[in-house]
C-alpha cells in the first residue's frame, strides 16, 4: 500500500512539493481552502508574471536576508532551471531588459493551467474548499467548507505550504500559526510594503504621480535608483520596496525610520547649484521647472525642505542631493506583497523537517526569509517547495 501524503496550501511552493513527489508513486493529497489553486499566484501575474530573475547566482542569492540557509536550494533551482521548467510546461519564456524573467504571454493563467494538468495527470489528488481546522502528529481535522463536514484523516507525512499572512483574502489567513509553538515562528512583519509619512494638504494635487529616477538609500546602505509613487499615505514602488529590510532593521534598533533620497542622482552638487541660480527676470517657479524639477519633485522640495532655503541655490542643492524623511511606519501588513518572519531556521531540520513534529515539513512563505520583489519570491517558493518534497521522501524512504 502506497504511503499518503497531504499537502496543505495549492500555492507554487505546495505544487512544486506535489511535483517533486509525484515522481514516486505516494497517495498525494494537495487541500487547499480556496475554491481554485494559487490565487495570489495569479493575482501577480495579472500585471506581468516576473517568475524569476537572471542575474548572476552570486549576486541572484545576496537578495535574500536568509542567505546561507536559502543558497544550496537557490542554486540548485535557479532561474535558469525555472525557465527549462516552463518549456516543458510549453510555456516560453523570455528575460527582459532589466534580467526579470517572464511567461512571453505575460500571465499566470496558462501556466498554472498546464502546470495543474500535469499534475493531474501524475496522480495529484486537489481537494478545494477543505480548510484544515486542527493539525496534531499525522493527523488533520479537515472541513469540507463546500458540504459543511468534517472529517480526520491520518498521513504517512505532512507538507504546510500555506503562505504567510498577506492578502489573506487569497487563502494565506496565517491560521496554521495556531499548530505550532509561539516561540517556533518569528513575529510577521509587512515586507515589500508602501511606507507613510503624514503629507501636508499641500501635497495633494501630486497623489499618485512619480517621483521620476530618484536615488534612495537608508543609513550607510547602498543607493539604489529608479521610481517613487507619492501616494496618499507616503511612498509606493519595487525602490522603496528594496529599502524595506534596513528600514526594518532602524525599527528593531529602537531608532525612528528614515530614507534619504537623492532627486538629481545623474547631477553633482556643483551642476545643480549653477541651475537653480535665482534670476530676476524668472520666478522661482520657472528656475526650478528649468532645472528639471517637475510638479511632483517641486512639491516635495516644498515639502520637505525650509521655505528660507529656496533661495540658496548652494544650499538648496545640496538638499536636493540628501533629502531626509522621517517615516512613520509601513502599511498594514494585509496590503503587503510579502512578509518578513515566519517559522524560524532553528526549528527545522536541513530537510525542512520540523524537530517538534518528524511528520510535518515547511516550504514557501512561511518561512523566515525575506527577499525583495523581482522573482526572488517566487524563486525561493518553488525551490523550498522542491527542497520539502525531497525531505518527505528522503523520510518515508528511510521509515
Amino acid at each position: 500500500m502506497s504511503k499518503r501524503i497531504a499537502i496543505v496550501g495549492a500555492g507554487p511552493a505546495g505544487l512544486m512539493a506535489a511535483e517533486v513527489l509525484s515522481q514516486f508513486g505516494y497517495e498525494l493529497h494537495v487541500y487547499e481552502q480556496k475554491p481554485s489553486a494559487a490565487r495570489k499566484f495569479l493575482m501577480a501575474g495579472k500585471t506581468g508574471l516576473n517568475i524569476s530573475h537572471a542575474e548572476p547566482v552570486p549576486q541572484f542569492v545576496q537578495r535574500y536576508d536568509e542567505v546561507e540557509w536559502l543558497s544550496p536550494w537557490i542554486k540548485r533551482w535557479d532561474a535558469f532551471w525555472i525557465q527549462d521548467w516552463m518549456k516543458q510546461l510549453g510555456i516560453e519564456p523570455y528575460i527582459g531588459s532589466s534580467g526579470r524573467v517572464f511567461p512571453t504571454e505575460m500571465k499566470a493563467a496558462p501556466l498554472l493551467r498546464a502546470w495543474l494538468k500535469r499534475l493531474a495527470r501524475d496522480g495529484v489528488q486537489f481537494h478545494y474548499r477543505h480548510k484544515v481546522s486542527q493539525l496534531q502528529q499525522q493527523q488533520l481535522e479537515l472541513h469540507d467548507l463546500k458540504n459543511n463536514e468534517r472529517r480526520t484523516e491520518d498521513f504517512d507525512a505532512i507538507i504546510l505550504a500555506c503562505g504567510a499572512v498577506s492578502w489573506s483574502a487569497l487563502g494565506s489567513d496565517g491560521a496554521w500559526q495556531a499548530w505550532l509553538k509561539p516561540d517556533e515562528i518569528e513575529p510577521f512583519q509587512a515586507s515589500n510594503a508602501g511606507v507613510e509619512y503624514p503629507w501636508s494638504r499641500f501635497m495633494q494635487p501630486v497623489f499618485g504621480q512619480p517621483l521620476k529616477r530618484v536615488a534612495a538609500w537608508v543609513g550607510q546602505g547602498e543607493k539604489a535608483v529608479g521610481d517613487i509613487v507619492i501616494s496618499h499615505y507616503g511612498l509606493e514602488s519595487g525602490l522603496i520596496y528594496k529599502q524595506g529590510r534596513s528600514l526594518r532593521e532602524q525599527l528593531k534598533q529602537g531608532r525612528n525610520m528614515q530614507l534619504s533620497l537623492d532627486i538629481f542622482p545623474d547631477q553633482n552638487v556643483e551642476q545643480l547649484t549653477k541651475k537653480l541660480q535665482p534670476s530676476k527676470k524668472q520666478s522661482l517657479t520657472n528656475v526650478w521647472r528649468k532645472a528639471g524639477l517637475d510638479g511632483a519633485k517641486a512639491a516635495l522640495v516644498r515639502e520637505l525642505v525650509a521655505k528660507a532655503l529656496w533661495q540658496d541655490a548652494a544650499v538648496l542643492a545640496k538638499q536636493m542631493k540628501h533629502l531626509t524623511i522621517p517615516l512613520t511606519g509601513f502599511r498594514p501588513i494585509e496590503e503587503a506583497i510579502s512578509c518578513a518572519g515566519g517559522v524560524r531556521r532553528e526549528v527545522l531540520s536541513e530537510q525542512l523537517q520540523l524537530k517538534s513534529n518528524p511528520y510535518v515539513f515547511l516550504c514557501g512563505e512561511m518561512l523566515d526569509w525575506d527577499a525583495p520583489t523581482g522573482g526572488y519570491l517566487l524563486t525561493a517558493c518553488f525551490a523550498t517547495g522542491r527542497a520539502a518534497g525531497e525531505g518527505v521522501h528522503q523520510f518515508l524512504t528511510a521509515h
